[in-house]
């Protein structure tokens, strides 16, 4: 197994790694204190073609693999999680959708602008009574004639007050439980669509998440995205490489608070000497560092074979699963190695250690990430 990066690949990444240095690090905790949206570094980014990394140049995208995808995920989310929550949802979930199941037309209206970042996107799937029950969602969609009207509320939506494009999941048959699900794109200008207040969360305070209210919302019927009733079956499969960038994303949370740990354990001395000394906060150290290293090896191993045409159902799940467990070992390892100043907000392992519990949570929780684990190797079939 080659697990050298191209030369394209290694200079993505240091691209990334300097403008998240120079513009997100001196930024983070300003959006983070005062709960704020960083539409200047979104603008930023956008103009450098992170908010379309993986799609084709002709729908206005960079045209780069997967594995440049987890990479620039992992070096935004060293400095900051929640100006990389923006980008991975933004891209793995709304805008993927639309790439992987869209008509031609679909793209070239909704994906181009997304990808180019004029716009942002949000998928709407849970909702106030469905999370990891997500074939439970009580969102519908009723045929009109020419149109579609949306009746419901969905949970927890990244960018719901930001976004300007909404790919929204809904019953369109009831009696047939996940396989009466469909998914809608809708504008924000819809008359019936009306996002919510944002929430306020632990963590990742510079992304947006709030409720969206859909009341008698109507969307022409050529906004059914994909097969009509196969909504679930492409939402899991968007989720597949969504996993990817929340792994990613775990893994540079959990670097950023080694790499801050590394440094104080250097300077700071207790019982006259240097505590990187002590072999408790060594061996704190190590772990870390492997762990790490585990984590990005299984989430470069899935980015690859995505690339690859391969499935990843299995390899996101692990991805995903140990990344995000060890990111918060790892954050929490560096709250104990900083002491008392690592529960101040003077230092950033206090926002590491908030903002990194999302990715236990978000896109599957841990355990729906063993269930699909476990699925996968009994060869069972998903009902």
């Amino acid at each position: 197994m080659d697990l050298r990066l191209t030369e394209a690949q290694q200079a993505v990444r240091a691209m990334v790694r300097g403008f998240a240095e120079r513009e997100i690090r001196p930024a983070a905790r300003h959006y983070d204190a005062r709960e704020e949206f960083p539409w200047d570094l979104v603008k930023k980014m956008a103009s450098l073609g992170l908010l379309g990394m993986i799609f084709p140049e002709e729908y206005g995208g960079a045209g780069m693999d997967y594995v440049s995808y987890a990479l620039a995920i992992e070096e935004l989310a060293r400095q900051d999680g929640g100006i990389t929550l923006t980008v991975a949802s933004h891209t793995s979930l709304c805008s993927n959708h639309i790439y992987r199941f869209g008509s031609r037309a679909q793209k070239e209206t909704y994906l181009a602008p997304l990808a180019r970042g004029e716009k942002l996107g949000a998928w709407a799937l849970t909702e106030p009574g469905s999370g990891s029950d997500a074939a439970a969602l009580a969102t519908v969609a009723v045929r009109r004639g020419d149109r579609y009207v949306l009746n419901g509320t969905k949970n927890f939506i990244t960018q719901a007050t930001v976004a300007g494009v909404y790919v929204v999941m809904a019953k369109t048959d009831r009696t047939r439980g996940r396989h009466g699900i469909s998914a809608f794109i809708v504008e924000r200008d819809t008359h019936g669509l009306h996002p919510g207040q944002r929430e306020e969360k632990l963590g990742l305070h510079s992304s947006d998440t709030a409720q969206l209210v859909l009341e008698d919302a109507e969307v022409p019927a050529e906004n059914l995205l994909g097969e009509l009733h196969h909504g679930y079956l492409d939402a899991a499969a968007i989720l597949d490489g969504g996993r990817i960038g929340i792994a990613a994303m775990a893994v540079g949370l959990a670097r950023g608070a080694l790499e801050e740990s590394l440094a104080y354990a250097k300077v700071r001395e207790q019982f006259g000497r240097s505590i990187s000394q002590f072999q408790a906060v060594q061996w704190k150290l190590a772990d870390m560092a492997t762990e790490i290293e585990a984590a990005r090896l299984l989430t470069l191993r899935a980015a690859s074979r995505r690339d690859r045409g391969l499935s990843t159902a299995k390899e996101s799940a692990m991805a995903k699963l140990f990344a995000s467990e060890a990111g918060m070992r790892a954050c929490t390892q560096a709250i104990q190695i900083h002491g008392g100043y690592g529960y101040l907000r003077d230092y950033p392992v206090e926002r590491y250690f908030r903002d990194v519990k999302l990715t236990e949570i978000g896109e599957g929780t841990s355990e729906i990430q063993r269930l699909v684990i476990a699925r996968e190797l009994l060869g069972h079939a998903s009902a």
